[in-house]
């Protein structure tokens, strides 16, 4: 598994319920881009439309030996599942207070995949909660390093 991009802000923002593995339908040219690291996942969201699930706002940027087309970088790019797995996820996604949010973007036997997750927004006392824990293990690393 070859980790592209990773959203780092989601699990600062969302309690993460659970995770799935998906395809993206992608062009030629985006999948060159991406291998060469032109992608970025932080300001991108996931959202179900007819029974499809589309991630928007993921930006591909150009592939450097691209001759004359065009392309738009923010495309809403389809995610492949089955059937039954959006199903279940959109009976949660309708609820107030959920959503769904890529996690990171990766290479795996050769195809583009991307780890999206069902997640519940934090509150304003969460999100400090997990600033102190996050300082508090830094801590313990740090006497741990000197004994």
């Amino acid at each position: 598994m070859n980790i592209i991009s990773t959203n780092r802000k989601s699990s600062y923002l969302y309690d993460i319920i659970s995770k799935f593995e998906v395809g993206i339908q992608l062009k030629g040219f985006e999948v060159k881009a991406i291998r060469e690291g032109n992608v970025n996942i932080t300001e991108s969201h996931v959202t179900i439309k007819n029974n499809e699930i589309f991630i928007i706002g993921m930006h591909i940027g150009e592939y450097s030996h691209l001759g004359y087309a065009n392309h738009d970088p923010l495309r809403d790019k389809k995610l492949l599942m089955h059937k039954y797995e959006i199903l279940k996820i959109k009976s949660k996604f309708e609820t107030k207070g959920f959503a769904i949010v890529p996690l990171k973007l990766y290479f795996k036997k050769g195809k583009a995949k991307i780890e999206i997750a069902l997640s519940k927004g934090k509150k304003k006392w969460d999100k400090r909660e997990t600033i102190k824990k996050r300082d508090i293990d830094r801590e313990i690393k740090r006497s741990m390093k000197g004994n």
